[in-house]
């Protein structure tokens, strides 16, 4: 038994129109607009429409876990709007059974003018929940969103992290049959991160379907059962978590589409040497190019650095930063770059107007291909397990006794000793 179905879908868009919706509010806002449109203005041409989604079909199973992945662009988020009811498509048809809860954008679903505890029960009531099962769930809600305080607060006056965390927990805890989460959770801390991935785990241990769009791959494979993956609008592959990021990482390395860039970053590299460090303990410079299709005013430019358990093992954040559209190059310069031999992935984010803190826009996070090889000789202690993620050097001096030395430099020995 199927809880998702979608056969043959297809969504265009046209640049510069806007999706219509069918609230009173929206039809005065076309009748005004049409009124003022000056008529010069000229049709659409074909070179206007995008094709989001490219006739995409398949079935998700009860109780399924699924990752949906691909590039920036490839219309994952539109395939989550049409499942989620937002949007239409323009051909083709998804089936849907069971409630649906999704976290699509900062806010999802919330009115701002009404409090945090109003929108909890006005969730609930639109996946058609009882008033004393939402009462039920109520303080579990607000715990794990952390909005105690402000919780008889207009949202409005919410922070865009207080949004997402209530937004989230609203989503998990009441109970939909369907949880739809897209790449919003790449916004939060890691704090907030590693308690969502935990409730989507106990969600599905419950039975229940969740869909989860990300470009953590490390996410993907610690959570999904199977794998989408949406190459521009078309599905390019559907099955096993390990097959299809597997064949998503080798199309990645043999660069045989545009399936490594982002919208907005084009490429990284550490300059004269690719993407492998052979020299630790030197100063490193790491180097992104980007396109900018807008002016980045006191922006946060953030990159970190994720081991193969895609934990952070460094993390930088630079702001104010502005700059124009167009073309740029971003140097990150390290006096040195000391971790141990082995894959690195590199994640990099532009939020425009501040950070996710501060209440930016996130235009882009990419995690960077192909990944960072550390490739210096180890210089630690030659066991994996007492090594750490670090490749510094170190010196032993000894003092007192008879016949001891002094600067003797630590070397790597073979025993067992700790």
């Amino acid at each position: 038994m199927y809880s998702l179905k979608a056969e043959h879908l297809r969504k265009r868009f046209t640049l510069g129109a806007r999706e219509r919706y069918g609230a009173m509010r929206d039809v005065i806002t076309r009748s005004v607009q049409t009124a003022l449109s000056p008529s010069q203005w000229g049709r659409q041409t074909p070179a206007d429409v995008v094709w989001a989604l490219d006739d995409v079909s398949f079935e998700i199973a009860e109780g399924a876990v699924v990752g949906i992945i691909g590039r920036n662009g490839s219309g994952k988020s539109t395939l989550l709007k049409i499942l989620s009811r937002i949007t239409e498509p323009t051909s083709g048809r998804a089936e849907v059974r069971g409630r649906v809860g999704s976290l699509l954008e900062v806010g999802t679903g919330f009115h701002p003018e009404l409090t945090g505890r109003e929108n909890v029960f006005v969730n609930g009531a639109i996946l058609g929940m009882r008033r004393r099962d939402i009462v039920a769930r109520f303080d579990d809600i607000v715990a794990f969103a952390e909005v105690e305080r402000f919780i008889d607060t207009p949202v409005k006056h919410y922070s865009s992290g207080m949004q997402m965390r209530l937004a989230f927990a609203v989503a998990a805890h009441l109970q939909p049959n369907i949880l739809l989460v897209d790449e919003v959770l790449a916004v939060g801390d890691a704090e907030f991160q590693r308690r969502c991935l935990g409730k989507m785990e106990d969600v599905s241990r419950q039975g229940r379907t969740v869909v989860l769009v990300s470009h953590q791959l490390g996410q993907i494979r610690r959570l999904c059962q199977q794998v989408i993956w949406l190459d521009r609008g078309r599905v390019r592959y559907i099955g096993e978590t390990g097959s299809a990021i597997g064949e998503y990482e080798s199309a990645i390395l043999r660069g045989d589409d545009t399936t490594a860039a982002g919208q907005c970053f084009i490429r990284w590299e550490i300059p004269g040497s690719g993407q492998s460090l052979k020299h630790s303990d030197r100063a490193t410079t790491i180097r992104a190019h980007i396109r900018l299709h807008e002016a980045l005013v006191r922006g946060h430019y953030g990159v970190a650095i994720y081991d193969d358990q895609e934990m952070v093992v460094a993390g930088w954040a630079f702001e104010p930063v502005s700059l124009e559209a167009g073309s740029h190059t971003l140097d990150m310069n390290l006096p040195s770059l000391p971790l141990r031999p082995g894959a690195y992935r590199l994640s990099f984010a532009l939020f425009n107007g501040g950070s996710n803190l501060t209440g930016g826009r996130l235009i882009e996070k990419w995690m960077g291909v192909p990944p960072l090889t550390i490739d210096a000789p180890p210089v630690g202690h030659p066991q994996d397990e007492w090594a750490g993620i670090l490749n510094v050097p170190g010196t032993l001096a000894v003092s007192g006794g008879v016949g001891t030395e002094t600067g003797h430099p630590a070397r790597p020995f073979a025993g067992q000793t700790r």
